[in-house]
């Protein structure tokens, strides 16, 4: 069990405290309601543009980074298309220089027009160091293009292309962040040898006279039904044939992503899974296979990709392929089989428990989804999914109308 409790700020302010006396080191996290797919579809690229921006200094603190490291804290943060997530990590002692911090740049960032060019081209070599690059650096790019027509998961965190960026103004910057960096649009989980007493003076104390703000349109448009397959090519100057294969799922909250995420499991997590065992070690037709799920807040994906071998055709690898996922379709898996991935899953789950890190940012994301609660049932809900449950999801999802398949070719 994670031990938590819970109040808000009447600013809007959302703050959970989870309590672990074994550790000197607290961690303070802060997820913002904001991601990609929360972006102008003309502007796209603007919360991982601030993700830079958050670290280039605040109305009160001209360098973020300084205060931090000399109390010994240290600190990161990411985004991805539903949400961005800044954390620290500091010793108990110092903790409220970790509240000074994030409150202020909550409150108000110290952006120039220079600072903003700046993380502009560090945004947009970004981009081309990531997607131009890189060896099948454009796979996922093209596959999510491919995938969703309607729904901002069409384009990736760091935007659609970066000309979005560089023409991006000032004052476009300027309205992204009252529009999204607000109080009531976030949640502050604290988590280390603290108690709700204290967490909530500090948090009155740094975060109450930050006013809550006029949050931009939060409506996403849903991606319709996918009918039929979608196809693409794409040659590359890269070592491998490979194949993407991209299925339609559930949303995070519904019953059937337990059952979705251990699908993938199944099928390619680890080296005794179905994908591996069949195709990369006996029949040698894929060089690698994997097979996962972006696990997004709205309908996400489950993607199978694989390198195929040299000896192999694009049109044989995925023959060989689509016979194994006819398999899960036609037989649910042996009970033995199916509790293998669950017991993964527990064991997993259990060990992040002892990372105050993990908890503050699980804690966050399951209160911003639904319930913060949901950390202790979770386990539970992927432990009764049974061998039929496994069959019906995959027969829901396994099908050729609703997958979208990039063929990436290497040029011989």
């Amino acid at each position: 069990m994670v031990y938590f409790e819970k109040f808000t700020l009447d600013n809007g302010l959302r703050v959970i405290v989870n309590q672990d006396k074994t550790t000197p080191i607290v961690t303070i996290n802060i997820v913002y309601n904001v991601g990609a797919k929360h972006e102008n579809p003309e502007r796209t690229g603007f919360a991982h543009l601030f993700e830079h921006l958050m670290f280039e200094g605040s109305k009160n603190i001209p360098v973020y980074d300084t205060p931090l490291q000399m109390v010994g804290g240290d600190n990161n943060a990411f985004t991805n298309n539903d949400i961005t997530n800044y954390y620290l990590s500091l010793p108990k002692e110092n903790i409220e220089t970790g509240f000074w911090l994030e409150s202020d740049r909550m409150l108000e960032l110290a952006l120039t027009e220079e600072k903003i060019e700046i993380q502009k081209n560090v945004v947009i070599e970004e981009f081309n160091q990531r997607y131009l690059n890189q060896p099948y650096g454009d796979a996922f790019k093209i596959l999510r293009s491919l995938a969703y027509k309607k729904h901002p998961y069409q384009w990736p965190t760091i935007g659609k292309e970066p000309s979005h960026i560089k023409k991006a103004t000032f004052q476009e910057i300027k309205k992204f962040f009252y529009e999204h960096y607000a109080p009531n649009n976030a949640i502050l989980t604290v988590a280390g040898n603290v108690t709700k007493e204290e967490i909530k003076e500090l948090t009155e104390k740094w975060f109450g006279d930050i006013p809550s703000r006029k949050l931009a349109d939060k409506k996403i448009p849903r991606e319709p039904e996918q009918k039929e397959p979608r196809k693409k090519e794409v040659y590359r100057e890269v070592p491998h044939d490979t194949i993407y294969k991209a299925y339609h799922m559930c949303d995070r909250k519904n019953e059937d992503f337990y059952a979705t995420d251990l699908i993938s499991d199944l099928l390619a997590n680890g080296d005794s899974s179905r994908l591996h065992q069949r195709l990369v070690k006996e029949k040698n037709v894929f060089n690698t296979i994997d097979a996962f799920i972006t696990g997004d807040i709205d309908e996400g994906l489950l993607i199978i990709s694989g390198s195929i071998s040299d000896k192999t055709d694009m049109k044989k690898a995925e023959e060989e392929l689509q016979n194994e996922l006819n398999k899960l379709n036609q037989q649910p898996p042996a009970n033995g089989e199916l509790e293998k991935v669950q017991n993964k899953v527990e064991s997993i789950k259990i060990f992040t428990r002892t990372s105050t890190l993990h908890n503050a940012m699980n804690l966050a994301f399951h209160e911003l989804i639904d319930d913060a609660e949901n950390i202790n049932t979770e386990i539970n809900k992927y432990k009764e999914v049974t061998p039929e449950k496994i069959q019906a999801v995959s027969n829901k999802i396994l099908k050729e109308n609703n997958c979208s398949t990039l063929y990436y070719y290497s040029k011989k």
